[in-house]
């Protein structure tokens, strides 16, 4: 998922900590350890077959393979520029995704979450909240798509421990993003056919543009390992 401008809401006090899967910890660095470790892999654009079929399910946890894929992401991520990134998006089949996300009250959020699922929410409690969405695979365009305000996932975290991620605001509308990356949905597939053709547009205005900066931004980091 593309990042955007976040604004906080000045009558919310919340716990400011960080939150690392889910929980809050006393200090975190600015960027992920993982960042560090992985090297950035080419992000996938639309039309891409990966992109537009489910991911299979992780079945092995705990291994080298699969902490080398986190870390790999979290890269990737970073020299794209984005908050969320599904593995698809590099050209792994695999149901993960990691994220590095403020929400709309400033607390940042980061993590991985394997097989995730999405929760429905109570019917009496679905409140929808319509704001621009952009992709890191749909590059340099954005466009209005209404979200749930609130958002439960429930997976596994690289141990195969159980996690469940609840976020609100901006983090709800990343960890939906991403769920439906890994059921091989893009955010333009939930607009109209003049929005996406819009979408479409502008990304083939910019691609060219963003391809060279992250090809420099991706040059300018130390190799890993």
């Amino acid at each position: 998922m593309a990042s955007r401008t976040r604004h906080n809401h000045a009558d919310q006090d919340p716990d400011p900590r960080v939150r690392v899967l889910g929980e809050p910890v006393e200090s975190y660095p600015v960027l992920p350890p993982e960042t560090a470790r992985g090297n950035p892999r080419r992000i996938t654009v639309v039309g891409e077959p990966i992109l537009h079929r489910p991911c299979q399910p992780i079945t092995e946890f705990g291994t080298p393979e699969l902490a080398a894929l986190i870390d790999d992401m979290f890269a990737s991520m970073y020299v794209a520029e984005g908050v969320g990134l599904a593995a698809n998006q590099i050209d792994v089949d695999a149901s993960l995704f990691v994220y590095d996300c403020t929400d709309d009250d400033g607390v940042r959020h980061v993590g991985h979450i394997a097989n995730p699922v999405l929760e429905e929410p109570d019917p009496t409690e679905r409140r929808l909240v319509r704001s621009d969405e952009g992709c890191l695979s749909v590059p340099g365009a954005s466009q209005e798509v209404a979200r749930l305000e609130r958002a439960v996932v429930r997976g596994q975290d690289q141990t195969g421990a159980p996690l469940r991620l609840e976020g609100t605001g901006y983090f709800a509308r990343c960890l939906q993003h991403e769920a439906d990356h890994l059921n091989g949905s893009l955010y333009i597939d939930r607009l109209s056919s003049r929005g996406r053709r819009k979408a479409l547009k502008e990304m083939e205005e910019v691609r060219d543009e963003i391809f060279a900066r992250r090809a420099e931004r991706a040059a300018a980091r130390q190799p890993a390992g």
